[in-house]
């Protein structure tokens, strides 16, 4: 395969349910339509993270976008992945920036030089791993490990939604309503529907809660004054960042969840497609990492590969790079849209509590599903205290002073496993 060249494959193949690779691709109108629904089964998590957070929901879709590209560019189109907004930087961004959960973040230019400091030890990683390999991280980050600092990020985030985004008793109703609807669309429809769960929910649970506010008076009612007021076209609102020590050691350590991510995926892609992706392990974390610090300094959030645009390979068995290029750019278009952002802003928080606990949860129970597919074992004295004791750390935010600088949650969660597992791990 050439640069930006792939092999066309005819359109029947979709009715036969034939594999389409990397290196391969349907005619351009199907490959469209196939980068549409990608930028959808990414939609939701992508605008999520930002809000969580208080950044710019339409500016993250648009350096998703963005950062896309500079991955694709960067392995050479080789490497089939939507980059989308991390969930990793959650609890770190809020710590950092003291965000009450609702409304712009004030601080955000702290939270934006961490971003960018963790983008660039991520793209170091990456030299190093392209230079001798991956063996050195498996050693050094064991899925005890792994699994027990994605567990902390989601125990970590669990105060924000219940004490922050419900202000009374109806409002905790609406939450509990939402993560029904998530749960129920999650488990009783299927396929691409199924894979929208958090958006699909969402939307029903926002319906129900204007029917509820703005038809029955029961609460604040859904204002779409905004919406209205707002532009079709226009530029993304950037901000700068601001490079704080503090800050920036207490965002750095989220590389070590890119990395276990991102090398998570590409294992998965290659095993789902047969073809050796793994050699562009090294190219994908410089491309992650580069893109990561790209949306930093403009604003955005924090990037990773995105299990959801693997999933959907997944169903739908084509594996074309093509889609991802498409998928990209219809991103970018849309961040130059204020009234879609508007549109998301306009979601009742409540609403967006209810889906937070959807949310974190499952990234705490993805870090058990580390030790689960990768059979650790908790007989080992080692495995039970290094998961036990990070987990701790991370959910009751054990704090560690240093002069001025105060290393907290999932900061001690995190430097505490790789710590307690380099001291233990040969033991017991």
């Amino acid at each position: 395969m050439g640069f930006f060249q792939w092999q066309e494959r005819p359109a029947e193949v979709l009715q036969s349910g034939g594999v389409i690779g990397p290196d391969e691709r349907l005619p351009w109108p199907q490959t469209g339509l196939m980068g549409v629904q990608h930028v959808i089964a990414m939609f939701g998590s992508t605008v999520l993270a930002p809000i969580l957070m208080g950044f710019d929901p339409n500016l993250a879709v648009f350096m998703s976008g963005i950062g896309t590209l500079i991955f694709f560019l960067i392995t050479g189109g080789r490497v089939p992945s939507y980059l989308g907004s991390s969930f990793a930087f959650i609890g770190v961004v809020i710590a950092a920036t003291a965000y009450g959960g609702k409304g712009p973040n004030e601080s955000i230019g702290l939270a934006l030089g961490g971003i960018v400091a963790c983008g660039a030890v991520y793209t170091l990683i990456g030299f190093i791993v392209h230079a001798i390999g991956t063996g050195w991280i498996e050693r050094f980050m064991p899925p005890v490990v792994t699994g027990a600092v994605v567990a902390v990020i989601g125990l970590n985030l669990a105060g924000v939604p219940i004490k922050n985004m419900a202000a009374n008793n109806f409002e905790a109703w609406m939450q509990a309503l939402t993560f029904v609807c998530v749960a129920l669309v999650a488990v009783f429809t299927r396929g691409m529907v199924q894979r929208l769960l958090i958006l699909v929910g969402l939307i029903i649970a926002s319906i129900a809660y204007a029917l509820l506010t703005n038809g029955l008076g029961l609460g604040k009612p859904v204002d779409l004054s905004g919406v209205a007021a707002a532009a079709w076209v226009g530029m993304p609102q950037f901000h700068a960042p601001v490079f704080s020590a503090p800050a920036m050691l207490l965002i750095v350590p989220v590389v070590i969840i890119l990395v276990a991510e991102n090398l998570g995926h590409i294992k998965a892609v290659t095993a789902m497609t047969g073809k050796n992706i793994d050699q562009y392990m090294g190219r994908a974390f410089i491309g992650d990492g580069i893109a990561t610090m790209v949306s930093g300094a403009a604003g955005g959030t924090g990037v990773t590969t995105y299990a959801e645009n693997i999933g959907v390979m997944a169903a739908t068995r084509i594996y074309s790079t093509a889609v991802f290029l498409v998928a990209a750019l219809i991103a970018v278009l849309l961040g130059f849209s204020p009234k879609f952002g508007a549109l998301i802003q306009a979601i009742p928080l409540p609403v967006m509590g209810g889906v937070s606990i959807v949310v974190f949860g499952l990234i705490a129970i993805a870090g058990a599903k580390i030790w689960v597919d990768n059979r650790v074992d908790f007989s080992r004295s080692s495995n039970l205290l290094v998961a036990a004791i990070t987990l701790i750390l991370g959910t009751g935010e054990f704090t560690l002073k240093f002069g001025d600088f105060a290393l907290g949650g999932i900061g001690t969660a995190t430097f505490g496993a790789i710590l307690l597992n380099a001291l233990l791990g040969k033991r017991g």
